[in-house]
């Protein structure tokens, strides 16, 4: 009954809010504030193809604070340590439970921390691996492949894992992609216009379907 209540809690305060999402601001000494034009790049690119009406500037937030529950997307990026406290693990468990929807994006050397930290989160509900044919892949933009790779780190093939909540992706956590660095400023990675509007068409996919799951 609690679930369904926060659930409904959440529905509420997301059709009031459903133009707004948040960056997850996390303890543990990695640089959660990592890619700082990533997301505004992301908000204008969504508000430009897919008629949204995002804020700007998105909010940052943190795992325990009752805001959270304003916000159906919400994303977590970096390089290092990531710490919840159990009060962290509590209400981003009855968010994401709730109806919430988690990004992680390994930014880089954040792969174990995040992991260990997920795991804290759903114990006995493991990551799996998202196949291409998972809608996230399918539209606005069709991603035939799944996951796209952006930026080139250890060789390794890019990756999107999912903690599913009753059939609904409720957490996203892709590895060897680094959307973000593909969303930044063109001049942060110089990356090519191609790479570039690649990732941000992915970035878009996650949007439509945080929004509309």
């Amino acid at each position: 009954m609690k679930k369904m209540l926060f659930g409904l809690a959440l529905l509420i305060v997301t059709v009031a809010n459903a133009q707004e999402i948040a960056l997850l601001k996390y303890n543990g000494g990695g640089d959660w504030y990592g890619n700082p034009t990533a997301l505004p790049n992301l908000i204008k690119f969504c508000n430009r193809t897919l008629n949204t009406r995002i804020t700007p500037k998105p909010a940052t937030v943190e795992p325990a604070s009752p805001d959270l529950l304003s916000y159906p997307f919400v994303h977590m990026t970096g390089h290092g340590n990531v710490v919840f406290n159990d009060n962290d693990i509590q209400n981003l468990r009855n968010y994401l439970e709730g109806g919430g929807f988690l990004h992680i994006d390994d930014n880089y050397g954040m792969d174990e921390y995040a992991r260990r930290e997920i795991k804290r989160l759903f114990p006995n509900n493991p990551l799996v691996e998202l196949p291409a044919s998972h809608p996230i892949f399918q539209g606005p933009n069709t991603f035939a492949s799944g996951i796209p790779k952006i930026h080139e780190h250890d060789a390794k093939r890019p990756q999107a894992f999912g903690i599913i909540i009753d059939g609904r992706l409720a957490l996203l956590y892709t590895f060897e992609t680094d959307l973000g660095d593909g969303w930044e400023d063109p001049e942060v990675h110089n990356d090519p216009v191609d790479v570039r509007e690649k990732a941000l068409k992915m970035g878009a996919n996650i949007i439509h379907y945080a929004f509309n799951q």
